[in-house]
């Protein structure tokens, strides 16, 4: 009689775990099931596609096997275009970092400049990518664009070149719209991030004497260290995933000086409907996507403000 009742007991929690397990799976299934459909099984269908050789318009297909990687290693149009998104993110990612810090701190403060700030950084963000590439087309016109007029009024005349025309200023010319558009995201993150920090370390570090960049180097960074793995992994991902900017300023040209992954892609599914190889492209980029995201974040696992592992 003293075992029936714990007995009695177990058995009762574990009815109320399969209850609440049950309860839990009814909110989780539709969800699921929704995700499973629209996002992992298009995935799936890519790497399925990309090992055929497929025109996109009929069921007919070849199987290749890793054949379209294989001429995607060999192809030197692809290599130069992920060459074009590296730079992408190493140089534009490196300024769009120094830039958000410095003016993340600007508007830290209060001010009338540090309010004018606040009211203008995030402007390109609102705007559709459409409008920031024909925009920017019009700044950068050879005949009558903003750029190469304020030039020749400046007595620089001769500075004034065909900046999207031209496969020496192209790549560049786009590079500086990518830092315009996405700076804004980044000024964001990190002014969020500097709202984080205990006004007592920084009242602390000016009382031991750190002050401009020293605490920057010492304080700062070491507290927005999160915060600086998400905007180098979303660096990651906008860089390498540029598509439209690119293509409605140069569609990658002149003489592919600025091909990118994506607008190769598009090359060739929509206008060669080689679908099987455009997929094993888009494969690939999702494939280095995650490699270079997940190299930021094994990189920068470790927070510097904790204390060195025994």
């Amino acid at each position: 009689m003293a075992h029936a009742v714990p007995r009695r007991r177990s058995e009762a929690g574990r009815a109320r775990g399969v209850q609440r397990g049950a309860f839990v799976a009814a909110f989780l299934l539709p969800a699921t099931a929704l995700y499973v459909l629209f996002v992992m099984w298009p995935v799936a269908q890519a790497f399925i596609f990309s090992l055929y050789r497929w025109r996109g318009v009929s069921m007919e297909r070849t199987f290749t096997g890793l054949g379209n990687f294989a001429q995607l290693v060999a192809d030197p149009v692809f290599l130069r275009a992920l060459s074009h998104n590296l730079a992408l993110l190493f140089f534009g990612g490196a300024v769009i970092l120094c830039v958000a810090i410095a003016v993340s701190h600007a508007i830290h403060t209060e001010g009338r400049a540090a309010r004018a700030l606040r009211a203008v950084y995030l402007f390109p963000q609102v705007i559709s990518m459409v409008v920031v590439a024909v925009l920017w087309s019009f700044v950068y016109n050879p005949s009558f664009g903003v750029l190469n007029g304020t030039l020749r009024a400046a007595g620089l005349g001769h500075w004034a070149l065909d900046w999207l025309g031209s496969s020496r200023t192209a790549l560049p010319a786009v590079g500086v719209v990518f830092v315009w558009h996405a700076l804004g995201f980044h000024i964001m993150l990190l002014s969020a991030g500097l709202r984080t920090i205990p006004v007592e370390v920084t009242e602390a570090a000016v009382l031991d004497g750190a002050a401009g960049l020293q605490r920057l180097r010492s304080v700062t960074l070491p507290m927005l260290w999160p915060v600086l793995r998400v905007s180098m992994v979303y660096l990651v991902i906008g860089s390498l995933n540029t598509f439209a900017l690119v293509y409605l300023m140069t569609v990658g040209g002149p003489d592919r000086s600025t091909e990118v992954m994506l607008t190769y892609l598009y090359e060739h599914g929509f206008k060669h409907s080689e679908f099987g190889y455009a997929t094993a492209l888009a494969v690939a980029n999702f494939g280095i996507v995650m490699l270079l995201s997940g190299a930021v974040m094994a990189a920068m696992r470790r927070d510097p403000t904790e204390g060195s592992p025994a």
